[in-house]
């Protein structure tokens, strides 16, 4: 038999199977200018004329993806390299993390050799065992982290794209099934904010904590890197107005990082509540007392979350301390990042219009703040149901009063 294109028919392998390859140039390296060629092996002889015909139709066109030896892992540290120019470092390490868990499984593979049936292998596994503990692999992981690192693939191979490192995005279509998040939401136990009877209680807990003006700036829906980061300088007590320009955010629990708001939206002015400006001049006057009496062992840092000796404290710490304070009071615990939906629910319930809301969370966007962070439960859902009764009371006034005077039924 002759053939129309070069392709060579190999012996048959160990299993008697019969296979077609052949080898085509597909133009110059674009960073060595050597001429590449490919390698193609397939199990019939119609599928290795197709694969061919594709190849040399598109020799000189510009969407061809030209061969290359890197892995996946070495593409993801190219991708991530180029996406710290942009991000906040803190956020490149959560990036790393997030795609640390895909290495282990798809990190050798070539990246043109990926397939999705590659990523759908490792999205079952890590659903199945991927929480590994000193090499070894333990219970599944949660679909909000799966479906993180799967966000994270995705983006990084969309850039080879177009790149044309590859010519189709394999992770695009892999998604997490339906009945796989149903399951979780039946077993997981969701973690309720505060509602405004255990923040009240939260409130007489602290009342006499050192850390009690701090505390207050969580319950005013201010994340905790904001509240680490505020400084003595960002204050105006008498014009009781705050401003949040600074953060200080715990990376790893072991670095902490100091740089600006999130965004631009971040860096705000909030006008302080009575309550709060009360509880911070009695905390200023507090650390001017510790400073007289620590003498030069105080460091004298401007920050405002500080211990006795002027130490500034982190995110970590204000939380193990604010653990300690549920514990022993024996309140129901919740993050305390979570005080921001107890504030913003609250506002969001008394009248405070969704725009407003934004702003005072250092939202550039009202749906940000209305998706994430305004929770109601049931009760205040209650003023819903009273409002019903004006849709369905007339006509039930009227069934009764039928009743009454026996004009309903025999």
């Amino acid at each position: 038999m002759v053939l129309s294109v070069p392709i060579k028919k190999l012996p048959p392998n160990a299993k008697g199977e019969v296979r077609y390859r052949f080898v085509v140039d597909v133009g110059a390296d674009p960073v060595t200018g050597k001429r590449k060629q490919v390698t193609r092996t397939f199990g019939t002889l119609r599928e290795a004329k197709a694969e061919y015909a594709r190849i040399t139709n598109r020799r000189y066109d510009a969407a061809l993806v030209p061969a290359h030896e890197i892995t996946v892992n070495e593409w993801l540290d190219q991708w991530l390299a180029k996406k710290s120019e942009d991000l906040e470092e803190s956020t490149v390490y959560s990036y790393r993390m997030t795609l640390d868990r895909v290495r282990g499984k798809l990190g050798q593979i070539r990246l043109q050799e990926l397939t999705e049936d590659h990523v759908e292998a490792w999205m079952q596994w890590a659903l199945r065992e991927g929480r590994t503990r000193d090499g070894k692999a333990g219970t599944g992981l949660g679909v909000t982290s799966v479906e993180m690192s799967l966000t994270r693939l995705k983006e990084a191979l969309n850039r080879a794209v177009k790149r044309r490192l590859v010519e189709v995005n394999v992770a695009q279509e892999v998604t997490i099934p339906r009945k796989v998040r149903k399951a979780e939401r039946r077993t997981r136990t969701l973690v309720l904010p505060w509602n405004v009877e255990e923040v009240h209680a939260f409130v007489r807990a602290v009342e006499d904590d050192r850390l009690y003006a701090p505390f207050l700036f969580s319950l005013m829906g201010l994340r905790p890197a904001e509240i680490c980061g505020m400084r003595w300088a960002d204050v105006d007590l008498e014009r009781a107005m705050l401003t949040i320009a600074n953060t200080r955010t715990l990376m790893g629990n072991k670095t902490v990082v100091e740089k600006d708001t999130k965004s631009l939206a971040g860096e705000r002015e909030l006008p302080l509540p009575d309550l709060v400006r009360v509880a911070l001049t009695r905390f200023h006057a507090m650390q001017m007392a510790e400073r007289r009496a620590a003498g030069e062992r105080y460091e004298a840092s401007g920050y405002i979350v500080v211990d006795e000796l002027g130490g500034v404290l982190n995110g970590r710490q204000l939380r193990e301390r604010a653990y300690k304070v549920m514990t022993e009071n024996a309140l129901r615990r919740v993050r305390l990042y979570d005080a921001r939906a107890s504030c913003f629910t609250y506002l969001a319930n008394n009248g405070v219009p969704p725009h407003l809301l934004a702003r005072w969370a250092g939202h550039t966007k009202v749906e940000t703040t209305q998706r994430w962070y305004v929770k109601p439960d049931v009760e205040d859902l209650r003023p819903a149901a009273d409002a019903w009764g004006g849709l369905a009371s007339g006509a039930a006034s009227a069934h009764e009063e039928n009743v009454r005077c026996g004009s309903v039924g025999g």
